[in-house]
Formats: structure tokens, sequence, C-alpha cells
């Protein structure tokens, strides 16, 4: 997408070698998201250069996103680009629609990168999903997180219910998304939300930082560690120390073909 069709949609893409920022542009609505952000998201996603190994996620000002846009929510606005135009479609169809809207968070864990949110003030139901999406939360103190979505009387669906629960075990995950409650930059931290909590003003420099060691490494190797680690909890030992070996055994051949080189 060109940037202006970005713009269009709220979004700005900012690559500048081996790191691509995606900023959430919609300062005046607290970066409050559309299907079309969600959308244009997954056509960043599929658009990303090769050369890209760490993917930062921010929101303009001082407010990661404050959820869905409530404008979604108004009759008035019940078309195909809005949420109540789901509601004019089959079940099936509107479950593929949301699955259209879903791809525009999964494409995040794709292990040819580390994702990375960087999150000022209130990150909420749509917006805590996208933070969730990301492999890496980065906080600053004043950071909000609330799954706000049972106080509209829905459901997280932007592929955050499995994150959370991986986070913050079933227990936590149930009562952070039944409650709608607020979870603070300490707390999220504490319980695993979150990688660290620095003040605003670091902020920045604690993500570039974190940019900067994970782009360090050879090419390649941490994709194939992100790999390795995704899923290793559902898998049994003797799989995952296959797929230990194989991609040792590919990390051995590209080390090999550099020195050689």
């Amino acid at each position: 997408m060109t940037p202006a069709e970005l713009a269009a949609v709220g979004l700005r893409l900012a690559v500048d070698g081996p790191v691509a920022t995606i900023t959430l542009d919609r300062p005046d609505v607290r970066n409050a998201q559309t299907p079309a952000m969600w959308l244009a998201l997954a056509e960043i996603g599929a658009g990303l250069p090769d050369d890209v190994r760490v993917v930062v996620v921010t929101g303009e000002g001082d407010t990661f996103s404050a959820g869905l846009d409530r404008a979604m929510l108004d009759p008035a606005n019940a078309g195909e680009g809005s949420v109540l135009g789901l509601l004019a479609l089959s079940d099936d169809d509107a479950s593929a629609r949301i699955e259209e809207f879903q791809r525009g968070f999964t494409w995040l864990r794709d292990p040819r990168f580390v994702s990375i949110a960087r999150v000022r003030g209130y990150a909420i139901g749509a917006g805590f999903q996208l933070a969730l999406s990301c492999d890496l939360r980065v906080v600053a103190d004043d950071a909000k997180f609330s799954m706000k979505e049972s106080a509209l009387g829905l459901v997280p669906d932007l592929t955050g219910t499995k994150p959370l629960v991986e986070h913050v075990g079933y227990a936590r995950a149930l009562e952070i998304c039944a409650t709608a409650r607020v979870v603070g930059a300490d707390e999220a931290v504490r319980i695993g939300l979150a990688t660290a909590a620095v003040p605003a003003a670091d902020l920045d420099a604690a993500v570039a930082d974190l940019a900067a060691a994970l782009t360090a490494p050879m090419p390649g190797v941490v994709p194939e560690t992100k790999a390795l680690l995704q899923g290793a909890a559902d898998r049994d030992l003797d799989e995952q120390r296959r797929l230990e070996r194989e991609a040792q055994v590919r990390r051995f051949r590209a080390v090999a073909a550099a020195l050689a080189g």
C-alpha cells in the first residue's frame, strides 16, 4: 500500500534497514481501530521486505490504542466496512469476514522477524489484542491494558485469547477478560504481559536498544530460535529435540558458508 493509502486508514509505515515501524496514526480518537485498518495491517505484513528483522508497532501520541472505533458500532455506519455490517451476513460469511480482520494481527507472529509492541497509555480491547499479537511488549509506566469486550457484550476475537492464556495462565486470563479490569504497567511486568516498564521519556530508547540487540546476531539465528520456541509447550520432547537438531544443522551450514565467504 502507498503512504497515502495507509494514511487514509490511519496508519504509517517506516522501514529503516532491518527495522520496520508501524504507527497507528489517529491521535484525535486515541488511535481507535477500524476494519479498514485491520485489512491494511494484513497487507503491510504481506508486503514487508525480506530483510526486515524487527517490527515495532506503536501508537501516535500518548495512547497506544483505545480499541475499536465506537463509530463502527453506530447503526448509521452499518455498511460493509463496519462491524455492524457483519449482521447483514450469514453466520459463515460473518465468520469468514472476521477471519480476514484477524489476519491483521496474526502476521505479527511470523518467525521471519521479532515483533515489539511499544505501548504508552491505554491499550484497550483491540489495542490490547494488537499488543498481545506481538512477541514482546515494552511499556511506559503509564500503560494500561484492558480487555473491554465483555463490557460491550462481546468476546475478544482478534487473536488475543491464546497469547493472553500463554502469558498469564487460564485463571488470570479469564479474570482479566471477564471483568474488563485495567492492568497497569507494574502488574503487566509482574504477571508476564510485558517484558519491561520504563518511564515514558525512556520508552523510545528502550525499544531502540531492544531492536538493536535483536538485529545484532547473524541473520537467520533469531528466526530459527523464534520458530523453535513457538509451540514448544505443545510438542513432546522428542519432537522438540528433532526440531532443534534440524535447526542446528541449518545454522552450522550457514555459519560455515559465511566463514568460507
